[in-house]
């Protein structure tokens, strides 16, 4: 909430109230100084409301990857070695997948899984990912490189999906068919977070 020039924020459930300029309370926002007040306000929710956090994150980033290496980066790569690749292409995954315990790429239920799995929405795939493996996160060199294995876990049933993080490995029941295993899975990656299912 804004209130001339101070900005309000719950913190907690407590109402803060932060001054933009001093006595910020008593000025009021007009045509004549409200390119201040925006580049204020901007100052404020980009670097000052988080300043704290930021530090925190800075002083553990240099103390893993300080050094002279970082000023081999652009920006951008630097943006990719931290938040891994943005590009989703699950057809890489389905080509780097390995298979166990009597499934392999031709097996009717893996051929089920991967039209399932390429009908999902983005944020179902980013979902499916952090289930298996424990990070919606594509690795740097894209998810070709990645070691993902689905092991055949049981005749069909009704039990979920479920996986080992650690090793990136799906344990998928042989289901009869691919409703009931969109809808298998879809319970599967929707309910994986703490104590959950992987």
């Amino acid at each position: 909430m804004v209130t001339g020039a101070n900005v309000s924020s719950s913190e907690f459930g407590n109402l803060q109230s932060v001054e933009l300029l001093p006595n910020g309370e008593n000025i009021s926002v007009t045509n004549g100084n409200r390119e201040q007040f925006v580049s204020l306000y901007v100052n404020h929710l980009l670097v000052k409301s988080v300043e704290r956090q930021f530090q925190a994150f800075s002083r553990g980033f240099h103390k893993v990857c300080g050094g002279q290496v970082l000023t081999l980066f652009r920006p951008d790569e630097l943006e990719l070695l931290i938040c891994g690749c943005p590009v989703i292409d699950f057809y890489e995954l389905e080509v780097a997948a390995t298979y166990d315990e009597g499934y392999s790429h031709t097996h009717p239920t893996i051929i089920m899984l991967w039209r399932v799995v390429n009908e999902m929405t983005v944020e179902q795939k980013k979902a499916f990912l952090m289930f298996v493996t424990g990070s919606d996160r594509v690795p740097l060199k894209g998810l070709v490189h990645l070691t993902f294995i689905v092991q055949r876990h049981g005749e069909d049933s009704d039990r979920l999906p479920t996986a080992l993080t650690c090793f990136n490995r799906l344990l998928l029941p042989e289901y009869s068919n691919r409703e009931k295993l969109k809808e298998r899975l879809i319970v599967a990656i929707e309910n994986c977070k703490g104590f959950g299912l992987t």
